[in-house]
């Protein structure tokens, strides 16, 4: 009786650290599609769901064209931390800079700042797609960022995805300085990974057209070779241990 209420006890703790980490979806490794990534590493991926880099305070990065597979990995990682009783935030890159604005706004910056601060993990999801914010009268995105970023360095795990070369992260943000600042603080104690593949969305609607008896484009589920950073097409750490 008494391990039947310790059991329910975790299961409520765990359910809450979902419905309050910020996942719009609940995702697993064991539904990831391996196969359909064949140049990922599948070892690698089972490794850091140990959450042993977090544990080490070493942060993550994943580069790749959008639906190879990078959010679905994070979302996973996520509910591994909540299970394993971790405190996570996870966050799109655009809704946590908007965030952080709004606070600039409303004169409660320091506390957002510190509530994105505080987590054990931080997962930043999809840097590179939708519009952040660019007037005169704020700090750039790449100032912003930096500054959550600086604070958390060497002191909890970030993990980031991209969807644009990490090359394109000074237009993207703002300020080519700073996000070379950024990428340098992340180089230091991140794992680095980049998925080269098609995309598992595209292939998906592919299939269903196929299926419903349309044409099928053969270009349409193709990785654009824009969006793949030339200098990191292996999946590899960015530091040695």
């Amino acid at each position: 009786m008494l391990g039947e209420e310790a059991n329910t006890r975790l299961a409520q703790r765990i359910e809450r650290r979902l419905d309050t980490c910020g996942l719009r979806e609940r995702k697993t490794l064991e539904a990831f599609d391996f196969d359909f990534q064949p140049d990922l590493d599948k070892a690698l991926i089972q490794q850091l769901a140990l959450l042993d880099f977090v544990r080490r305070k070493e942060d993550l990065v994943f580069t790749g064209d959008p639906g190879t597979g990078k959010s679905h990995i994070f979302q996973a990682l996520v509910v591994r931390a909540c299970e394993q009783g971790m405190s996570v935030r996870y966050a799109r890159g655009v809704d946590l800079l908007d965030d952080l604005y709004a606070g600039l706004a409303d004169g409660t910056y320091r506390q957002r700042l510190k509530h994105w601060t505080r987590p054990e993990l931080l997962v930043i999801d999809d840097v590179g797609l939708g519009q952040v914010r660019k007037r005169d009268d704020e700090p750039t995105a790449a100032h912003t960022l930096f500054n959550l970023l600086d604070s958390r360095h060497g002191q909890a795990s970030t993990a980031i995805t991209s969807n644009i070369p990490l090359s394109a992260w000074g237009r993207y943000l703002g300020d080519t300085t700073l996000a070379g600042a950024i990428l340098d603080r992340l180089a230091m104690r991140a794992i680095r990974v980049h998925i080269k593949g098609p995309s598992y969305r595209q292939q998906v609607a592919k299939d269903r057209a196929q299926a419903l008896g349309a044409k099928p484009d053969d270009d349409r589920h193709q990785p654009s070779a824009e969006a793949v950073d030339s200098d990191a097409s292996v999946d590899k750490p960015c530091h040695e241990r």
